[in-house]
């Protein structure tokens, strides 16, 4: 009897330990669970766009054993699978001579389930992100679900797209995103145009937004996971645990340009292309390429210069910004609170949860699509 209780006694230890963790957990989420922080000039327009976005004014009900930023940004990015859209790839040459492949889904093209009046919506993915990446595929699944026609910019490299000169992206360059923004409303002139971009293309969407003002066809925008202040991000993301993220990136922005590594080749720039194989972090990157390529002094005058909370006060068109507040690699410190607020045309909405590209609450988390990129229930 004695020798069948020990053995017992094993297991029934272990089952107690998961039950009390799994309550615990249950308990830290319902306790983190709360209406998202909403920060924004309450003028008429921006009120009227509030009261239509219910889940902004819902409780954000974080997932239990989620309720860490690193935990959910890296379940997530693990878990959560691309549907599988199919596309069609149009090639933009661009005036100096380089390409960024646009990816319209494979139905737009032939026009058979939108209107050609449809509206558009252009999607910025981050860092190294392109139109395969999970969270950019629902984003344009959810587009066609609300009658919207999307269309994925992938900038110089990314998700496969050629580079036909020695130069990738950067945080602050808009020459690329002016003339795909501009191409796409040729296309679609009778379209109403929308814009998205998530972390590195949310800054950079920010940034153009800021600096177009009035005169861009784009008649309203969404920023989610911007870094902002790439000073404060990139000293943030250089602590801890986030030099995984760090590592991570950079060895993303590795594999890209040792696809292009040749267009390098007998180019007589300041660029040090020989110095990107032993890069362990994106301001080593940046230091052997970006700043060579967009003629900066140095990386902390690249970041300080590229960061789009500058461009928030300029920005004259409805945008709105979410955020996680838990985010690791955007952190909440960057976000340019007061310069949203006083900026009649921006609004800010920051999610107790959510990590980095993440977001994932309710039923099917983290396997399903971001929370807030899911069609409101009205």
């Amino acid at each position: 009897m004695v020798v069948v209780e020990a053995a017992l006694a094993g297991p029934a230890i272990a089952i107690g330990a998961v039950g009390l963790a799994a309550v615990l957990a249950w308990l830290d989420a319902q306790n983190k669970s709360k209406k998202p922080e909403l920060i924004y000039s309450p003028t008429p327009f921006n009120t009227a766009v509030m009261s239509r976005c219910p889940t902004l004014h819902s409780v954000y009900q974080c997932t239990p054993f989620l309720t860490n930023g690193h935990v959910e940004t890296i379940v997530v990015a693990k878990a959560r699978k691309p549907p599988g859209v199919d596309y069609r790839r149009e090639m933009l040459i661009t005036k100096d001579g380089g390409a960024v492949a646009i990816d319209w889904e494979h139905h737009d093209d032939a026009g058979k389930d939108l209107p050609a009046d449809a509206p558009v919506l252009i999607l910025f993915p981050g860092l190294t992100g392109g139109s395969g990446d999970s969270y950019v595929q629902h984003a344009v699944l959810q587009a066609r679900h609300a009658g919207i026609r999307a269309a994925v910019f992938n900038s110089r490299g990314t998700a496969d797209s050629p580079v036909l000169t020695p130069q990738f992206y950067s945080a602050s360059f808009t020459g690329d995103t002016r003339e795909v923004v501009d191409h796409v409303h040729k296309r679609f002139p009778n379209s109403t145009l929308f814009a998205a971009g998530w972390s590195l293309g949310a800054n950079i969407l920010v940034n153009y937004l800021g600096e177009q003002g009035e005169d861009t066809p784009i008649e309203a925008a969404v920023s989610m996971c911007n870094p902002f202040d790439l000073t404060i991000s990139n000293k943030q993301i250089n602590e801890g645990f986030n030099k995984i993220y760090n590592w991570n990136l950079a060895a993303g922005l590795k594999r890209i340009f040792a696809k292009h590594h040749l267009v390098w080749r007998g180019h007589s720039g300041p660029a040090q292309p020989q110095l990107v194989p032993t890069c362990t972090t994106i301001r080593e990157f940046d230091e052997a390429i970006t700043v060579h390529s967009f003629n900066w002094e140095d990386v902390d005058a690249y970041y300080a210069g590229s960061s789009s909370a500058k461009r928030i006060p300029a920005v004259r068109l409805p945008l709105l910004c979410i955020q996680a507040l838990d985010d690791p690699i955007a952190p909440a410190e960057a976000i340019p609170c007061d310069a949203i607020q006083d900026n009649p045309y921006c609004m800010l909405a920051v999610t107790p949860c959510g990590g980095h590209l993440g977001w994932a609450s309710g039923p099917g988390a983290p396997f399903q699509q971001p929370c807030l990129e899911r069609p409101p229930s009205i």
